[in-house]
């Protein structure tokens, strides 16, 4: 509950800091200030202090799962902010610096939401708090078309996913007679769950709805020009924190609510999943634009992120814990290095690796890490992935076909690679100081030790 309320007050404290900092000195002094606080809130949610205690009704349960998630997310968000924080004081006119951390703190505020819920109405209220602000960062960059443009087009299609969403939350009410998430009715006779038409067609809407807010295909097709439209910077904070959380959320629901599709559940899951890999992979090789393939790579990642809703076992929440870590970290860095790009065109990176080679070096180990090459922490968040879904029973021919997959998405960031080490050209990059390239390093060095000592980020889950 601390990081709920605490996330919202700093939000509102955010707002009010505006007043009066129209000067970018002071605007970079906002940024600094949002970043303490979110360290502070990261204390007291860990630590417990300043525990605000209220009755919940059994809306809200805070397990260990959820609370380690949570935290994750925080950190995650407080990496973000410290990289880019001189990127975020550019976006638009150099004067909302200290409303853009606001709709970061009211985002958070979502994002424990979503890992806390137990009730479908505040599954609903999660996601509304997380998207809104969301549409307003896309828009933010108010004299780019395509950043207008991606804002009403992720509003609207947004808004139609809710829809969705609450149609599917009305049928379930309509079957139980309650938002509350229970474990099905179990036949006695043949061990099976009791079907329920109503209950079986408001679970499907709100997979369709939750698919939407993870960009899995074929509910995918908003994301490639939202985030190819949305400030950069900003595209880094929703591939990342933001779809993590969509997908706790979508844990929480169908960890035990999947049992009432019975078998359905096996033909709608790996279809979904293939899809989500094909679409993602496929279209990513033809991309002539970095950024653009960047998106679809996202795409391509929540079908590895979806194989934690086939079972339910101490080896699912692993693996899905290690994958936001070592995706959100991995792309995280290679967004902070696009951005600093002076187009994202594949082309822009020709020769890079003569003129910056260690920033050439730290854009491979980001890439690495993305592919799931061995020493960087996306090997270990694949093969986690691919044990839970060999522990949770699933077929062999998904299993091969996730390994098929992981091989095409080589060959797309490979190509990056290729331009920077083996291709001859000047690279169309701005000035780097020392201070951003320590960050990027950083980020990096949690990559490897993560690729070598997975465990670590474990330790603390079952303390």
């Amino acid at each position: 509950m601390n990081a709920i309320i605490i996330s919202a007050f700093m939000g509102v404290v955010m707002m009010f800091s505006s007043w009066g900092t129209s000067s970018i000195k002071l605007q970079r002094n906002i940024g600094l200030l949002g970043m303490l606080l979110l360290i502070g809130a990261n204390i007291a949610h860990l630590t417990g202090v300043w525990v605000i205690e209220f009755d919940t009704k059994g809306m809200l349960v805070f397990n260990r799962i959820g609370l380690y998630a949570n935290t994750i997310l925080f950190v995650l968000t407080f990496i973000y902010m410290w990289i880019n924080g001189e990127e975020i004081d550019k976006v638009g006119d150099h004067t909302h610096t200290a409303d853009y951390y606001a709709i970061f703190f009211f985002i958070l505020c979502g994002v424990s939401v979503l890992t806390s819920f137990d009730n479908l109405l505040m599954l609903f209220i999660g996601i509304e708090i997380l998207s809104i602000p969301l549409y307003i960062l896309t828009g933010a960059d108010k004299k780019n078309l395509f950043s207008n443009e991606a804002s009403l087009k992720y509003f609207l299609m947004g808004a139609f996913s809710t829809g969705i969403l609450l149609l599917g939350i009305t049928f379930i009410y309509g079957a139980t007679g309650s938002f509350h998430l229970t474990a099905p009715v179990i036949n006695p006779t043949t061990n099976m769950p009791v079907e329920h038409f109503l209950m079986s067609a408001g679970l499907i809407l709100l997979f369709v709805a939750l698919n939407f807010k993870v960009s899995a295909a074929p509910f995918h097709f908003w994301t490639p020009d939202v985030y190819d439209g949305a400030p950069t910077v900003f595209t880094s904070f929703m591939a990342t924190v933001v779809k993590a959380a969509g997908f706790i959320a979508f844990i929480r629901v169908f960890e035990i609510q999947r049992e009432a599709l019975g078998y359905s559940w096996f033909i709608i899951l790996p279809f979904v999943i293939v899809s989500t890999l094909l679409v993602g992979n496929i279209t990513a090789v033809f991309q002539r634009s970095v950024k653009r393939m960047l998106a679809y790579s996202s795409i391509a990642q929540a079908g590895f992120m979806l194989f934690a809703l086939y079972g339910r076992s101490i080896f699912n929440n692993e693996a899905i814990l290690l994958y936001i870590v070592a995706y959100s970290l991995a792309t995280i860095g290679v967004f902070a290095v696009l951005v600093k790009m002076k187009d994202y065109s594949f082309e822009s990176f020709n020769g890079l690796a003569k003129k910056h080679p260690a920033l050439a070096l730290l854009t491979t180990i980001f890439l690495f890490s993305l592919a799931g090459i061995p020493l960087t922490a996306g090997f270990f968040a694949k093969y986690f992935m691919l044990n839970a879904l060999l522990t949770a029973g699933a077929g062999l021919w998904l299993l091969i076909v996730a390994i098929v997959f992981a091989a095409v998405s080589v060959f797309y960031y490979f190509r990056l690679v290729q331009a920077m080490y083996f291709t001859s050209g000047e690279p169309a990059i701005n000035e780097i100081d020392k201070k951003y390239e320590f960050k990027l390093w950083l980020i990096a060095a949690i990559l490897i030790v993560l690729g070598v000592f997975p465990s670590l980020l474990f330790n603390y889950l079952y303390f």
